[in-house]
Formats: structure tokens, sequence, C-alpha cells
């Protein structure tokens, strides 16, 4: 790989991992989903940083060029996050229906009560038992 490429990479992949850690402390995403990003940035930068390594897998898979392979893995690893994410937003959905459902049922509950329940101008038979006329 390239001294000026595998800097680039390098930098990136620190830049990466320091904007999810900042992310995260500030509290902008979740620990349980920063894990899965941290370690993407992590192997990123063990692949940019051990030339050698990246090689050696470019030449186990057929790719001709080392920096091929750095982006294929960086599109493996997104690709995974976004079928995670994705599983992730369609629980959330699913949920999201059900307790919309649930407010409504408790809406028209309310409400039924709300119909049922005696007006300030009726008097309600505890009312009646206190007045002697």
């Amino acid at each position: 790989m390239q001294a000026q490429l595998q800097i680039v990479s390098i930098v990136v992949s620190l830049g990466l991992f320091g904007l999810v850690f900042e992310l995260v402390r500030r509290r902008r995403l979740l620990e349980r989903y920063a894990l899965l990003w941290l370690l993407t940035t992590i192997t990123l930068f063990g692949l940019s940083l051990w030339k050698g390594l990246l090689d050696q897998i470019s030449e186990a898979v057929g790719i001709g060029y080392g920096p091929s392979t750095l982006f294929a893995v960086a599109l493996g690893f997104v690709t995974m996050l976004l079928l995670h994410f994705s599983v992730v937003i369609s629980r959330l959905a699913e949920q999201n229906k059900v307790l919309a459902q649930q407010v409504g049922l408790l809406q028209r509950r309310v409400a039924d009560l709300e119909d049922d329940a005696p007006t300030a101008d009726a008097p309600t038979p505890a009312a009646d038992r206190g007045h002697v006329s």
C-alpha cells in the first residue's frame, strides 16, 4: 500500500473512532451501538496500520490491490451495521404500533368513564344522604 494512502486510512480510522467516542460522551449514541462502530474502526485501523495483513487478506481473497480490500472490508462492516439497524428499526416500529394501539384503547376508556361520570349539577347519592329537608 502506498504510504500516502496508508496515512489517509489511518487518519480516517482514528477520526471515525474519535467521532464515535465523542457521540457516546455526549449521549448521542448508545453504548451498545457504539461497540459495533468501535469494532469497525479498530478493524479498519488495524488493517490500515498492518500492511502485511492487508496484503495477505487481499491475496487470500483474490484481490489484486491491497487498498481495495480495505474498502471491501469497510463496505462489509457498513452492510452488517445497516442490517443490524434495520432489524432494530423494525422492532421499534412494531413496538410503536402496539403502544399507539394501547394509547387509543386507554383514551377510549377515559372517554367512556368521563361520559358515565355524574356532572357537577346533578346531586350524587352521597350528597343526598347528608341533607335533611
